[in-house]
């Protein structure tokens, strides 16, 4: 058995269910969507893209030594309607990724058993594992490695999986021959940017980061703009919509990972009880959760939104208590959150 075909399968009885290999350069195409997103400030405040932007352009930059990826997809796929709770105006609606344990802890968990069965095998061939900690760009890496392609909504698309695949990579040393790149298979299809609530996608293949729901609500600090609050409904982190759209997901099947099982308290949470949080609750409630990174202002600052949009006059009183908070954002959307409902 080669090289290529015997990490492929130690990693899928180690648990993953995509594996591909790709050569340590990104396609051209990619380097020059990345120079484009950023010259053209989609990014928004994510300022920290900058100054690394060659290593994300070239992963020889990011570590000289680098021959090959392996690009690793391991299912998340829901086990229900992930955008059912969207109508359920007294609860908010968190991303289906983040309604368990931090997905950076599991598959980094299995990136690092599969790296140590390599550095067995391999002895003297020295890796590198990564997974969102660092300036790769894992979606056109995924694509040249055969895993799936990147789809009008800029996510990675998989034939076997749909839009519901977390990604990680091994950069090594061993020369291994590259699997076939994936190519396009969205054709005319629109129903990822048509189902987009804030329209932010101002053409098929590009995010503008400042107005994606998964953006405001995790990423940007401070006050929301008014214009797109009325449009985030009950999303308080992340948002699926675009994903969940996608035909592709008739071929992909729920998830059989124990720690992407939704906490019932995390599905569907009451909105009420969410916005009384503390830090010290806050960061209790979310222990090893995503949502614990954004910290308790912003989230409660989500919350807030979602209840201003909810039109439910009970949740009045509950703004109103937050108008006065120790944090000004939280405080300002308390405000237009109880100016927004009836008395």
């Amino acid at each position: 058995m080669g090289a290529a075909d015997a990490i492929r399968a130690e990693a899928l009885r180690l648990g993953f269910d995509a594996v591909g290999f790709a050569r340590a350069h990104l396609a051209p195409e990619a380097r020059a969507r990345l120079r484009q997103f950023l010259a053209e400030g989609l990014h928004g405040g994510m300022a920290w893209m900058e100054p690394r932007a060659d290593q994300r352009a070239h992963p020889q930059a990011l570590w000289p030594e680098a021959v090959s990826v392996i690009s690793l997809g391991l299912n998340y796929g829901p086990e229900t309607d992930p955008l059912e709770s969207l109508a359920w105006r007294d609860r908010g609606t968190i991303s289906v990724y983040a309604r368990n344990r931090d997905y950076h802890d599991v598959v980094k968990k299995r990136l690092k058993a599969l790296g140590q069965w390599m550095a067995q095998r391999f002895k003297g061939q020295p890796l590198k594992v990564f997974v969102d900690t660092a300036p790769v760009m894992e979606k056109p890496l995924a694509q040249q490695a055969g895993l799936g392609w990147q789809g009008k909504h800029t996510n990675l698309v998989s034939r076997t999986h749909g839009s519901w695949l977390f990604l990680g990579e091994i950069f090594t040393t061993l020369d291994l021959a590259p699997d076939a790149a994936e190519r396009d298979h969205c054709g005319s299809c629109r129903a990822c940017l048509d189902i987009c609530p804030t329209d932010a996608f101002p053409a098929p293949y590009r995010l503008d980061a400042r107005r994606c729901i998964s953006y405001l609500t995790i990423e940007h600090h401070g006050p929301i703009p008014h214009e797109l609050r009325p449009k985030m409904g009950n999303r308080i982190y992340g948002c699926d919509d675009c994903l969940a759209a996608c035909p592709w997901n008739k071929f992909a099947h729920a998830h059989a990972e124990p720690g992407f099982a939704p906490r019932v308290e995390l599905t569907a949470p009451r909105l009420a009880e969410l916005a009384a949080l503390d830090d010290a609750t806050f960061r209790q409630k979310f222990s090893g959760s995503p949502i614990k990174r954004i910290g308790r202002n912003r989230f409660v600052r989500n919350v807030l939104v979602a209840i201003g949009n909810s039109g439910d006059p009970a949740l009045r009183p509950v703004a109103q208590a937050l108008s006065e908070d120790a944090d000004p954002t939280v405080a300002e959307c308390a405000r237009w959150a109880t100016e927004r409902l009836p008395a």
